[in-house]
């Protein structure tokens, strides 16, 4: 195995110690406890050797948006004591293959998804956490899943329902992504009225997964439990992997 570039090291280590300072402000303006809050470094573009390299500086928790990326990326540093978050929108037919690696999926939209990987996860004897995935667009509708995934908030509950009848899913809580447009302290607002709904039926559901390199002290502010960061981590992505 290769030894990792050390100014690539020095970089990531570099960015990695602005994003904790990061969120430790935010924690400290939002009276919260720095140890509540994950980093899940989202290593969508970026190379197996940079999930190692964030590994060395100690971070755990590694996301990515794409299976065709993860799968290979994961298998590639299964020697790593990692969890493998799955962070992008999932097509039914890819279940068996995230089921296999993924720890937690945070995009679980749709009932048909959850028996997917239901199925797929009891299949290959794993369990895997499932956070339900909020549309906080202002036209969101119930019924309909959102153009970048997640369900209206009035289809949450429901969904956390279908996702409890399957033996190998545990339901972990809510993900949302803040709309493009509008004021993300207010969408993560409404993103942490739905947690509540959610916890208040299923008290083991805490997890609120929200913001990004861009947003993430308004995340903070309205209890996300895990911020999934990229570019603060690792830069402007590149058009290819290597």
């Amino acid at each position: 195995m290769s030894q990792p570039d050390p100014a690539r090291v020095d970089q990531v280590r570099a960015n990695l110690d602005t994003v904790r300072a990061r969120i430790d402000a935010a924690c400290a303006k939002a009276d919260r406890d720095p140890g509540e809050v994950s980093l899940v470094a989202v290593t969508k573009t970026y190379p197996a050797s940079d999930v190692r390299i964030l590994a060395s500086l100690g971070v755990t928790d590694v996301g990515e948006n794409r299976d065709q990326e993860a799968a290979p990326k994961a298998a590639e540093t299964a020697d790593l004591d990692l969890t493998w978050h799955f962070v992008g929108q999932l097509q039914t037919n890819k279940a068996r293959s995230v089921a296999a690696y993924a720890d937690v999926v945070h995009s679980v939209d749709r009932a048909r998804l959850a028996r997917a990987l239901g199925e797929r996860a009891a299949a290959a004897g794993r369990r895997l956490t499932c956070l339900i995935q909020v549309n906080l667009d202002a036209d969101s509708q119930a019924g309909v899943i959102g153009p970048r995934g997640g369900v209206d908030p009035e289809d949450v509950l429901d969904l956390a329902a279908r996702i409890g009848e399957h033996e190998a899913l545990t339901l972990g809580g809510v993900m949302a992504v803040a709309p493009r447009e509008g004021d993300a302290f207010a969408a993560f607002a409404r993103l942490r009225a739905v947690a509540d709904r959610v916890r208040d039926r299923h008290p083991g559901a805490t997890a609120i997964s929200a913001g990004m390199s861009g947003d993430l002290e308004a995340a903070v502010a309205h209890g996300s439990t895990h911020l999934r960061l990229g570019t603060a981590l690792l830069g402007d992505r590149a058009s290819i992997v290597g």
